[in-house]
């Protein structure tokens, strides 16, 4: 018996050594967890500002005169001769362009035939009148005779002045064959050339009358309401960035173009040398804000359960939570939201796919202290 114990008592002592080892080196392990800090996850946010009271619209267009006219013919024909280009400066009088007036030539010849032909009707119709006058005093002619002379006579007469009618009339088309200018102006488009055969009032020639110029723009159904004649706006100018011009809405289409939904809109500006047809301006108008959403970018945008949300960073405790949002629409500056977000919130702007709720982060701020901390220790 004694020997059996004298066997056991090492192999107890060493359990009972392996034992205490084991329990040090478990709370050892247990202090270093305690002591291990906890990793905070660094994000990207975003502070959602108070929505103004105004908002800016602007919409680009180009200046026009505010009166152009597509000058054409009176009468149809062929082209024979263009006296402009684009560019040129007209007046009143100025040969613009020309048709071929042959027709129209010999219609005077035979309007003046016709004419010649009535006069001769003229005298002949009033010498038969004279005479019936002369026998019905004498009593060789009757009554009916000397009416029918009259009224003979009386339509020479008309025919006379039909014939007459007919040759200003030729003539005035002999005139209508040259298309002259009848407004100082400057040639901005050519819409026929020589050789081409047009008909009546086709547009020939576009010429830009001296005057008043004009920015059109062209502006969506949803914000129509906001221009009305009269309405003071800001024209900017991309060719010269210190070029702006106060102007006035003049005139607002009442019906929208039936290809581009938009309604056509006329701003006069004042005058300036420096404006010139075709530059292309940006119109500026402030309005009234009646939709205060705010914008988030499209990063922060996350989804939990079907619903739309984004993650709101608790400043205090360094922490993220998750809150539903309504968004309006997409737009260029990212995600327009109506409800959920109000201003001051921050939202995390990167990143969401990592975010849960209660999790500790790092605010921007806190990990630029934190570096310069790190850097002063080095």
């Amino acid at each position: 018996m004694i020997s059996l114990n004298s066997r056991l008592m090492p192999s107890i002592f060493s359990l009972a050594l392996a034992g205490a080892l084991s329990l040090g080196l478990s709370g050892c392990s247990d202090e270093k967890k305690a002591e291990a800090p906890q990793v905070l996850r660094p994000v990207k946010v975003v502070e959602i500002a108070k929505a103004g009271d105004t908002r800016a619209l602007d919409y680009s267009g180009a200046v026009k005169a505010r009166t152009e006219m597509n000058l054409g013919f009176r009468v149809a024909g062929k082209i024979t001769e263009r006296a402009v280009n684009i560019g040129d400066r007209v007046k009143p009088g100025d040969l613009l362009a020309r048709v071929d007036a042959t027709d129209y030539e010999l219609a005077v010849k035979s309007a003046e035939a016709n004419l010649a032909a009535a006069e001769k009707g003229v005298q002949t119709a009033d010498l038969a009148n004279k005479r019936a006058i002369q026998l019905f005093d004498k009593s060789v002619a009757s009554k009916s005779q000397l009416e029918q002379a009259s009224l003979t006579y009386d339509q020479a007469v008309s025919t006379r002045d039909a014939a007459l009618s007919s040759l200003d009339q030729a003539k005035n088309q002999v005139s209508y064959a040259a298309l002259q200018a009848d407004q100082n102006g400057i040639v901005t488009a050519i819409n026929a050339d020589t050789g081409q055969v047009v008909a009546s009032g086709t547009p020939v020639v576009a010429v830009a009358v001296d005057g008043e110029k004009e920015v059109q723009i062209a502006v969506p159904e949803n914000d129509i309401a906001e221009f009305k004649p009269g309405k003071p706006v800001k024209a900017n100018f991309w060719s010269d960035d210190k070029l702006v011009l106060q102007g006035k809405v003049r005139e607002v289409s009442g019906a929208a173009d039936p290809q581009s939904r938009t309604f056509s809109v006329r701003v006069s500006l004042p005058n300036d040398p420096r404006v010139l047809l075709g530059m292309t301006a940006t119109v500026e108008a402030n309005v009234t804000n009646t939709n205060p959403d705010v914008a988030v970018p499209l990063t922060a945008l996350a989804e939990k359960d079907g619903k739309k949300i984004v993650w709101i960073v608790d400043r205090n405790a360094a922490t993220v939570h998750a809150r539903e949002i309504k968004i309006a629409d997409f737009t260029g500056d990212g995600v327009s939201v109506t409800e959920g977000l109000q201003s001051g919130d921050i939202v995390v702007a990167a990143g969401t796919q990592f975010m849960t709720e209660n999790l500790k982060v790092k605010l921007p701020d806190q990990q630029a202290a934190s570096t310069e901390a790190t850097s002063a220790v080095e």
